[in-house]
């Protein structure tokens, strides 16, 4: 995915929140393949995990389920320092929480987003597997500031989950470019799809819809992905 890879390089720093419309392992194989793909172009790339699943990301590449959490760094319960960890991929992994997705009205939602700010300044991009919280909130006020980009498929039934995914979205954070990366995808199936989306978002959510880019299918990357190897 190098053309794709070339347009989440510059400018930097850059972050990007994504939502998926697949299954974890789909969005796990995006998200550790994008990262490794930047990291050997020399930049700088933080992933971090907003999702408190035991089978979700961390698993898949086989981290430690003890690192430090933001959250826990937020109480004081652990130390900055113990929140990121480097992989042998090139590129840092945190996590946001352990067992609940934090939303804007906890006790430490400013210390949390004071946290995660300080980390992401730090890398040149950063990578979120965005979650939402339990009263539907972005766990960090930061992520509505990047890039959220929606990832979708070139299925009837996956488009149209993406585009019930994009207007809860939208009614939630309110009219801001949203983006579309299309999994399993040509480039022509890739932008055959961005623009059928695109059309309805502009017609009925006055949401503008940006063309990420396609992920070639990759059954090598999902496997090893899948067995914690990725």
């Amino acid at each position: 995915a190098a053309g794709l890879r070339r347009m989440l390089e510059r400018p930097v720093p850059r972050l990007f929140t994504f939502f998926s419309v697949l299954g974890e392992e789909d969005k796990s194989a995006m998200l550790i393949n994008l990262a490794a793909s930047l990291a050997q172009a020399k930049h700088s790339v933080l992933v971090i995990d907003g999702d408190v699943a035991t089978t979700g990301l961390l698993t898949r590449i086989g981290l430690r389920h003890d690192v430090a959490t933001l959250q826990e760094v937020a109480r004081m319960e652990r130390a900055p320092r113990e929140a990121t960890r480097m992989l042998p991929e090139g590129f840092s992994m945190a996590r946001i929480a352990r067992r609940s997705v934090p939303s804007a009205s906890d006790p430490q939602a400013g210390q949390l987003a004071e946290i995660f700010d300080s980390l992401i300044e730090q890398a040149e991009i950063t990578l979120v597997n965005g979650v939402l919280s339990a009263d539907q909130s972005l766990p960090v006020p930061t992520m509505e500031m990047g890039e959220i980009v929606i990832q979708v498929s070139t299925t009837a039934s996956s488009i149209k989950a993406a585009y019930v995914l994009l207007k809860s979205l939208s009614d939630r954070i309110g009219r801001r470019p949203f983006s579309l990366i299309v999994n399993d995808a040509t480039e022509a199936e890739a932008r055959t799809v961005y623009a059928n989306m695109a059309q309805a978002a502009s017609r009925y959510l006055a949401a503008q819809l940006n063309y990420l880019g396609a992920i070639p299918a990759d059954d090598h990357i999902r496997r090893a992905t899948g067995q914690g190897r990725a």
